[in-house]
């Protein structure tokens, strides 16, 4: 499984480093075959908006290339969702089979039409924002539908991790991981379409 890590400047990290994390187990554990990731951006370099800067390898790639793809969240996901060409980029993305996201991630992967007739969530700040992307925007911290898999606030981001590790794997390698990563909160083996409803 090949994934791109699309990142931008403003982003939150936390949302990204939270399931890069979990995920990255899959590699490290030798859970899954094959586990690479990349860190992409339209620009070799990008700072956070907490100031932390990180260097980019990959600048605009073929997303097509991937196995799965990830956006993490941030203020300026309400820009960039009327971007057009870093829209256009995500798009490359159309057939790669799982997209993933984070908090306002989900403005981005919606505005690229991968959110169309599904059900999604986002950070409870941007329901709204969110709203004319999907079929139904669910308040929960983990929303999947079929291979799209969408996360609530930032520290849903770890939750989301485990959930895809669980969904790749098992309630086993899933519990292996949260032992690790010193995680208790994850309820493994509770697989569903919506996890952790806010209500």
């Amino acid at each position: 499984m090949k994934m791109a890590y699309i990142l931008f400047d403003k982003m939150t990290t936390l949302d990204f480093v939270g399931f890069y994390e979990a995920v990255s187990w899959l590699s490290i554990l030798k859970a899954k075959e094959g586990v690479t990731w990349d860190l992409c951006s339209n620009k070799e370099e990008i700072t956070d908006d907490r100031g932390m800067t990180i260097k980019i390898k990959h600048v605009n790639p073929d997303l097509s290339d991937y196995d799965l793809i990830f956006i993490p969240g941030g203020m300026p996901t309400r820009e960039l969702q009327y971007d057009t060409e870093f829209v256009s980029w995500i798009q490359s993305a159309r057939d790669v089979q799982y997209k993933v996201s984070v908090c306002t991630g989900a403005l981005l992967l919606g505005a690229a039409g991968f959110l169309h007739g599904k059900m999604a969530t986002t950070n409870p700040s941007a329901y709204e924002l969110l709203t004319p992307y999907c079929s139904q925007v669910i308040k929960a911290r983990i929303v999947r539908d079929g291979d799209t898999f969408t996360g609530g606030g930032v520290s849903a981001s770890i939750d989301l991790g485990l959930y895809l590790v669980e969904s790749l794997t098992n309630a086993d390698m899933t519990k292996k991981v949260q032992k690790l990563m010193d995680y208790p909160y994850y309820r493994s083996g509770n697989l569903s379409n919506i996890y952790m409803p806010n209500e």
